[in-house]
């Protein structure tokens, strides 16, 4: 994507105050794929344990940052109430086994399906292995993900809730975005029609749709001059923190919000 020089120069606004738990996830099983590091499923397994989660189990696909997620949680938040387990969400078996974590703690309460992939390809030029790699993790990784929760969720008779990421690309063009944004594009849809299938079990289904929450891994992906472009077409003149991102998925995951079900939030200033 070339940056151009945005029409209106936007000041950029200071970062709110970091918001207290207020007890919105109370004793529940919270499972978060991707929260290694220091992006959006990272920052929600630390909003749902502030917000009183009883347990929480992490996973990803990076053993090491996984592990160091894992310690740096436990050591806050307590041992007994953060779990770890590396998984890719591309093997069935060890979507189960992820899940199956969960049973030994109660069952899943509450799935927040954050992984993903992205990518920059022309699509002329992006071949079928890029394509389908990025369609793999980050739709089909997520339809095994909610198809899994989702059937645990009936079983134990629980009115769980599912909680997907999308992405304001699912919306919008971008150039050399065509894979991802066709994935987020279905992961909106999944979510729109998984809602109505699991709803007569009490299940919800509900995702948010971010624009630009920034984190180390996208700062290092990314050009200052791209990332100046992306802030100037945001209301405030910044990126969102993950945080920011991370509690409009525990507002969705919790009681305040049990009418809602089958919707995309755009966590964004943008006009989609």
């Amino acid at each position: 994507m070339t940056a151009q020089e945005p029409a209106l120069r936007r000041p950029e606004q200071p970062t709110p105050a970091y918001v207290p738990g207020h007890g919105l996830l109370t004793d529940k099983v919270v499972v978060v794929t991707a929260a290694a590091g220091a992006g959006i499923g990272a920052a929600v397994a630390r909003r749902a344990l502030e917000e009183s989660a009883g347990m929480v189990i992490i996973s990803d696909t990076h053993e090491r940052r996984l592990a160091d997620a894992r310690d740096a949680l436990a050591t806050e938040f307590g041992y007994e109430r953060v779990r770890a387990l590396a998984v890719d969400v591309t093997d069935e078996a060890q979507v189960q086994a992820l899940l199956d974590v969960a049973d030994e703690h109660g069952g899943v309460d509450v799935m927040v399906n954050n992984a993903g992939l992205g990518g920059t390809a022309d699509v002329l030029e992006m071949a079928d292995d890029e394509w389908s790699r990025v369609l793999d993790i980050t739709l089909t990784g997520t339809f095994r993900c909610v198809r899994a929760a989702g059937n645990r969720m009936r079983a134990a008779g629980k009115r769980g809730v599912i909680v997907n990421n999308a992405s304001v690309i699912g919306w919008r063009a971008q150039e050399g975005q065509a894979h991802y944004a066709a994935a987020k594009a279905g992961v909106m849809a999944l979510t729109r029609c998984a809602a109505l299938d699991v709803a007569p079990y009490g299940i919800r289904v509900n995702a948010v749709a971010p624009s630009l929450a920034m984190h180390p891994f996208l700062a290092k992906v990314t050009s200052d001059e791209l990332l100046a472009e992306l802030k100037q077409r945001e209301a405030f003149g910044r990126a969102a923190e993950p945080w920011e991102v991370a509690n409009v998925m525990v507002f969705l995951a919790s009681d305040y919000s049990t009418y809602l079900t089958g919707e995309v939030i755009s966590v964004s200033s943008q006009r989609a």
